[in-house]
């Protein structure tokens, strides 16, 4: 008798592909060759998946099969899925999106590249990002720019853009991203997909620095993480568990084990909503957005307020973030100014303080929800002098890089955030909100999103996909 088949390969979540592989109603060949053919037929108007490595994919998913048949069982054993351009994958292109960087090829797999391939994903290729990644667009001169599938004339976000444009449009389930300021949430959001910031450290983020930076090795860059993305909080969860734990050498010794969600009922939850920022101005329609979520579950039972005498000093907080971040990115660049050891010293302590303060906070709240950016995907802007770009908020003028104070809440003391969609604007783009938990409590975050999604729904396609 013929096997029984997934009828909709192109929404199945992966951790539903892996099932249905373990379960044999589909073979790992078929899904790659599915999602091969989606690719093909919906990236040219999108521009998503930009170094494709197919036939690798197609060798690595028939060993998959011959895996599964055998018996052997992984977290995503035969479940095709991409990652962004700026991990190291052996053998491909890594270029960050820069001309500098143009004709490298990545000797080795960066760390969370390796360990999704020992959970057994099949990476089909690459997805696109700005150069250095160091924009909310996905633009470059190395692979041109990627379009929003809810709107190909708005930006997908960045610098994951393109991982977030892959998943919304259904060419793949799973997707890797990285975050520094809001790299992957703000993508997640302008496409209303899942985007899983980590705790700092968690995920190891060797093999994810540009290619003068020894050679993809050098050492942890601060504030920076690398994390999922998906069309399902699951996938988040399910993605987390293969990639997190400490990297070589300190694995000889140390475990990582994430304490579980702190509640399991909505109801259950205390938060507090944060859709203000003395350093960034929010559309009145997504904090309105967000409003109505802390009504419906207000309403549920949960206690839920907008103010708090915990709440940390945003603007001092943003300060030092803007300080600690500065610093990171314009190492080794032409005419920076680094800071003196001292004054580094006053920021990581400075930093500390920020952290303790978010952990009394965190005491006596669940989760904070605030948004992820301040508006929802905006039109493509081509100018390359972002300090000249503006935005149009609540009908006022406002800097382009103001909003990196919305992602840098969680940045700066190096707490985990999720971005959940929560439905569509009125001109139909999706909006959503960002999740921000205690330190190492990625699981309330995250589970708190798939809460969320089952009381309210989640992730919906954009019109044709």
């Amino acid at each position: 008798m013929d096997k029984p088949m997934l009828t909709d390969l192109d929404r199945a979540s992966a951790g539903d592909l892996a099932q249905a592989l373990v379960n044999g109603e589909v073979s790992a060949v078929e899904l790659v060759d599915a999602a091969i053919a989606r690719i093909e037929a919906r990236d040219r108007a999108i521009n998503a998946v930009v170094v494709r490595d197919f036939d690798r994919a197609v060798a690595a998913a028939k060993t998959a099969d011959a895996a599964l048949a055998r018996g052997e069982r992984g977290a995503l054993l035969g479940v095709p899925m991409t990652v962004k351009e700026s991990h190291a994958i052996a053998g491909l292109p890594m270029t960050w999106g820069s001309e500098g960087f143009r004709g490298f090829v990545s000797e080795s797999d960066s760390v969370g590249v390796a360990r999704l391939k020992s959970g057994g994903a099949v990476i089909l290729g690459k997805t696109n990002v700005p150069p250095f990644l160091g924009d909310w667009q996905s633009a470059n001169p190395i692979y041109g720019r990627t379009n929003n599938p809810w709107d190909l004339d708005r930006t997908p976000g960045g610098s994951s853009g393109g991982s977030a444009a892959a998943l919304a449009s259904g060419m793949v389930p799973l997707e890797f991203g990285s975050d520094i300021g809001g790299s992957i949430r703000v993508p997640a959001a302008f496409c209303g997909v899942y985007g899983h910031k980590p705790t700092f450290g968690v995920i190891p983020m060797r093999g994810h620095s540009p290619p003068d930076h020894d050679g993809g090795g050098g050492g942890p860059l601060p504030l920076a993480v690398v994390g999922p993305l998906a069309r399902t909080a699951a996938d988040l969860d399910l993605a987390l568990d293969v990639l997190a734990g400490p990297d070589e050498p300190d694995a000889k010794a140390y475990r990582l084990t994430l304490p579980p969600a702190r509640k399991s009922r909505l109801s259950d939850f205390r938060i507090l909503i944060l859709d203000r920022h003395p350093a960034a101005d929010t559309e009145a329609e997504v904090t309105e957005a967000i409003g109505e979520l802390g009504t419906k579950l207000a309403r549920l039972g949960a206690v839920v307020r907008d103010t708090d005498a915990l709440t940390p000093d945003l603007a001092k907080s943003h300060d030092v973030f803007l300080a600690i971040l500065s610093t990171a990115l314009s190492r080794g660049a032409p005419g920076a100014s680094p800071p003196n050891a001292h004054e580094w010293m006053g920021l990581l302590d400075a930093q500390v303080q920020m952290r303790r303060s978010w952990g009394r906070l965190f005491g006596e709240y669940d989760v904070v929800l605030a948004p992820n950016y301040g508006i929802t995907a905006f039109p493509h802007d081509a100018n390359p002098d972002q300090g000249a770009r503006k935005q149009i908020i609540n009908g006022r003028t406002t800097p382009y890089m103001s909003q990196v104070a919305w992602p840098g809440l969680a940045l700066v003391s190096n707490l985990p955030a999720t971005a959940a969609p929560i439905g569509l604007s009125k001109n139909g783009l999706p909006l959503s909100v960002q999740i921000i938990g205690g330190y190492l409590e990625d699981r309330t975050t995250i589970g708190f999103a798939g809460l969320l999604e089952q009381e309210f729904g989640g992730f919906q396609p954009p019109p044709g996909y």
